[in-house]
Parts: structure tokens; sequence; C-alpha cells
């Protein structure tokens, strides 16, 4: 989305509320008359935006629906004994009228109203359009279905059981007579919308309707949320597996176009979300974050690197704090290393593991993931220690005669019998706000301008492996080349490719294994992990066996989610207590009764 007018688009217009509660009853608070306004494809784009918006709104990819929903899986987790304040979520702990929940529901119906509202107006005015507009302006009604689509997709793999509002009038009908739609009916609306699109909108690269398509939809965007869409339709609860042939096909006709491909440096990635540069070589849909300088104004922002990046002391009128709240499992580091061969294992020997998936079934000397370190963070900003605060300190640090020894420091890092309660401490390093980000605007304590990823090309790769392995019963030549692609960048792009392949002749599991393998290192805590999970039918047994490991590596290791996660239930989360009090119909999800 457009930054310079986005932030300021509230003023300009303001849509009406909607969801299946009382706030679907709300008047509708119109500042100047929408058919009034709608009067050419510059005035369509600036409503359009309005819905764009939507989605920056803490409830959220501000917040929730980015990276906080996702917090509890084997990768990521609050470090805390506690479930006060903003730790019960996390925890799994929380009631049917958590205010997150509630508020996730609204904003999301909110999303799915304005959609509805922005195109139901702009087809009654369609003809009124002169001919030279109408092709744009069929692009901004395909953006708004493609938006509407993932609104949606939002709502039905987190919720589950969910009204499908596909009118304006539907979000004012009374809350006793709506009823929670066919799980496979709503995947079915949010296939049409996304077929829409991807027909519809251009490739970002060969874009000649709109003048800037920063941050917006396009067809590849279109094309691979609905892969994805198909991909989690395949899966858990649903369970339609004939949809991994569409996931393939989709996921397939996507690369083969060409349009979209890898960069070439893993860590660019970080680079650019960190500064809001847009570029659609990997990025497919990513929520855009203004905020320049953010002293409370309205102006679009996220908790992205502040939460969930490393931890940064604050210095007045130079930065704000990154709390990091968001800690990587220590189990998760291990295996990582482990993988590499970096020290030790997870059980803390120093031998190295073979990995069965690499050619020969063991990983060539000197050849290491480097998504490892620019995805987790041993280290911490501390003005306060050091003179420099742009130095990392590792949180293992160790000192000697009171100073920072570095070399010291890194050998502690790497010995299992060496501070394992400070490794609890790591945090995610992909939004390292110090290390990447070029301007010095982020004087706030908890928000940022960082952007966030929503679907990248890396994952419709990974997808595509996936989607193909299921549904030809084992993997394929095209399946290998689309994972090999994703691990020749994360090693480097070494001159011998076969050196980090996955080994030939792997059967259906063990590459459907590798597969969700890669994407654990590729997409680590970048929201994909826990609905992952639960597509796959085994997010509870995943908790479970997370804190068998932990204990094992550090029998005071603090993982609370274990004790509150209960199979059959927290797999979805439950409709809003609000709703169900209002819309006497809905049937609540499994164990939130």
């Amino acid at each position: 989305m457009k930054k310079g007018i986005l932030y300021t688009l509230i003023s300009v217009f303001v849509f009406a509320v909607a969801s299946c509660s009382d706030y679907l009853q709300e008047e509708n608070k119109v500042d100047i008359d929408k058919n009034g306004f709608l009067n050419d494809a510059a005035q369509v784009e600036t409503v359009l935006y309005g819905v764009y918006q939507t989605t920056t709104a803490a409830p959220m990819y501000g917040w929730y629906q980015s990276f906080y929903f996702g917090i509890g899986t084997d990768c990521e987790y609050i470090n805390d004994n506690g479930i006060d304040t903003w730790r019960t979520v996390p925890a799994n702990a929380y009631p049917t009228t958590q205010s997150e929940i509630q508020d996730a529901w609204r904003y999301l119906y909110i999303g799915v109203y304005r959609a509805n509202d922005f195109l139901e107006r702009v087809s009654a005015k369609y003809d009124s359009y002169t001919e030279e507009e109408k092709p744009l302006i069929t692009v901004y009604m395909a953006e708004a279905r493609a938006l509407r689509g993932l609104f949606y997709f939002e709502l039905i793999r987190r919720f589950g059981h969910i009204p499908l509002i596909t009118t304006t009038a539907m979000s004012y009908s009374d809350p006793r007579e709506m009823v929670q739609e066919d799980p496979a009916k709503v995947y079915e609306f949010i296939e049409a919308d996304l077929k829409y699109a991807a027909e519809t909108l251009p490739w970002a690269t060969d874009d000649t309707y709109r003048k800037d398509n920063s941050f917006r939809f396009s067809k590849g965007a279109a094309m691979g949320l609905l892969a994805k869409v198909y991909a989690t339709w395949a899966g858990w609860p649903v369970k339609d597996t004939s949809k991994w042939e569409l996931a393939a096909k989709t996921a397939g006709e996507l690369i083969m176009s060409g349009k979209h491909d890898l960069l070439d440096d893993f860590e660019d990635l970080w680079k650019n979300t960190c500064n809001g540069k847009w570029d659609p070589t990997e990025s497919l849909i990513e929520i855009s974050f203004y905020s320049p300088t953010y002293k409370g104004s309205s102006d679009p922002s996220g908790r992205i690197g502040k939460w969930n990046g490393v931890l940064t002391s604050s210095i007045a009128g130079t930065r704000g704090r990154c709390a990091a709240q968001v800690k990587v499992t220590y189990s998760f580091i291990m295996d990582w290393r482990a993988e590499d061969g970096v020290g030790v294992d997870k059980k803390g020997t120093k031998e190295e593991d073979d990995d069965e998936y690499f050619p020969n079934g063991t990983k060539p000397s000197g050849l290491f993931d480097k998504r490892r370190d620019l995805s987790i963070a041993n280290y911490k900003y501390d003005h306060t220690l050091l003179d420099d605060p742009k130095e990392p300190i590792l949180l293992t640090a160790e000192y000697t005669n009171g100073e920072y020894d570095p070399i010291k420091s890194m050998h502690s890092d790497l010995d299992p019998e060496k501070k394992v309660s400070a490794k609890q401490s790591y945090t995610p390093a992909k939004w390292d706000i110090e290390k990447y980000q070029n301007t010095s605007y982020l004087l706030n304590e908890d928000m940022s301008n960082v952007n966030w990823y929503v679907l990248r090309y890396a994952d419709v790769l990974l997808l595509y492996a996936e989607a193909l392995n299921e549904w030809k019963g084992g993997p394929t030549n095209e399946a290998y080349a689309a994972v090999n692609k994703v691990r020749r960048r994360a090693y480097g792009n070494p001159d011998n490719t076969l050196d980090c392949d996955l080994r030939i002749g792997l059967d259906q599991d063990n590459f459907r294994e590798a597969v969700r393998k890669e994407r654990k290192y590729e997409l680590a805590f970048e929201g994909h992990r826990r609905l992952d999970l639960v597509r796959w039918d085994m997010y509870y047994e995943t908790i479970q066996q997370t804190y068998n490991d932990m204990v094992d590596l550090y029998p005071q290791a603090r993982y609370i989610i274990q004790k509150y996660t209960v199979k059959g239930k927290h797999e979805l989360m439950p409709i809003p207590q609000r709703e169900m009090d209002l819309c006497t119909k809905f049937e609540q999800n499994p164990g939130w009764k």
C-alpha cells in the first residue's frame, strides 16, 4: 500500500464497522456521501486504500495476526512463568471472553465489510466511469476481492466455523438469525475471490495500470495465496485431500511464470522489511507501515521488531527500546546447531549429527545453513555495558577483570554447560532494527515502521514441493527442484549444489518430513509455524514434545504453554463469547464450552 496516502486516509473516509454482534448494528458513520465521492478512478483508489488500511491495525498484522497469535510452538514462546496481561494468549491460558480474540474477530470482519461495501458501491457506479478508466477500476475491484479473500482465510483457519457475510446487507441482519457456514463453503468463497484476482490483476513487474503498485496485490500474490489456501483446505480440519492437486498446479503455474524468484541473499529480505523497501521479486504479500516518528499519531505502525526482535536498551533522543518479548525455544536452537555440527546437539553432546536428508547421509564439512544466525539472536544491545550502543553483546557473555571478553563469550555460547538459562533469552533476529534500519526514527518504546511479510516466494516453493508429494504419492523431480532452490540459497548458493540438495530417493514420508523441516527453518518466526502444525494435525503433540526436549536440556526450563494446551481445543481459537451471546444459533468450537 502506498504510504504517502495511506496514513491520511482516515480523515478522508470512514467506513461503517461490521461483524455479527452489536457493532454490526452501529450507525454508518460516513463523513461524506460515498456515492457522491466515487466519481472517478482516483477517488475509487482513495477508498480502496481504506480497505488496505484495515491490515495495519493492531488486531490485524500490526500485532495479532502477524506474530502474536503465532507465539507458542516448537520454535518460539513467551519465556515467563506467569499468564497475566499479554502473556495469557501466548500461554493458551485465555477464556472465550479474551479481548484480543474478540478484537481480532471484529477487525477481520471490519475488513470484510469494507471490501463488500467497496465492491457494491463501485459496481453500482461502474457504467458511469469512462472507457479509459474501467480497466483500472476493474483492477481495483480485483484488489478488494483479494483482500476479502485474505481476511476470510485468516478467519477460517483461526476460528474454523464462521459466518459467511457476502454483502453489507447481511452485516445488519438480526444476530439471532445468523448462522455459521460450512467451512468448505467458506473456502469456496475464498477460492472464487482469489481466482478472480489472479485472472484480473497484472504481474507486479508488468503492471501498466497503477502508477505505484508497492505493497499491493498482484497476480502473483493472488496465485500464491490461493495455493496456500488449497494446502490449508487439504489439511486439518477439513481434510479435503483433493485440493493438493490444485495447490500444486496453482503454485506450479506461478513458479513456471518466471515472474518471481528468491532474492540472492537471504539477509536482504530483512534489510528490506526493516526499511520499508518494496521488492516484489520475493515479496508477494507485505504489510507496509509508515510512522516515521510515531508520537501517538494515527500513522499506521506496528510492533514488528519491538516485541519479536532483538533486546535493545532505550537511549533518550536516539532510540526506543526493543522489549523482545518473543523468545526462541532452546531445543530449536540446539536442533539447528546440531544439524550444522556447531559444537553440540540438543542433548548437549559435542558430536555432529548425521543428517539423513543430505546426499551422503552426512552434511559436508564446512557447509552450514546461513539462515540460522540471521534468524536467531544470541545477543542484545545494551549501551550501559558497552560504549558503542550498536555493538552486540552475547547473552551468554563472560567478563575478564570486569571487561566484556568477546572471545570467551563466543566459546561459552557454544558450550552446553555454560549459562543455559541465558540461552532461554535468545530472540528472533530477522527484525534486528538496530542492525538493519537506516533511519533514526524509532524513538517510540513500543511501535515501529518495520514491515511484515504475509507471503514470500520461498513459502510458495515449499508449498509446491509439499503439494506435489501429497498429490503424487511421493516426490517428483519438480518437488525436489523447488525445495532444493530454497536450500541452495540457505547454504550460500555453493558451487557444488549437490552438497546441500536433498538426498535422491526419499519416499513420501521422508520427503514430507524434509519439507516440513525446511519450512521450519526458512519461515521461522514469520507466523506460519503454528498454523502449519495445526493443518498437519500435530500441534498438541509438538507442544508436548517440545516441553520434554526443553526439560531434558534444562530442568528449570520455562515453557508454560505446555501446561495449558489441550488436544482438540487449542488447534482453533474460540468463537468470541460476545458473538456466542448475541448470535444464539452459533455453535462453539470443541473444547471451549
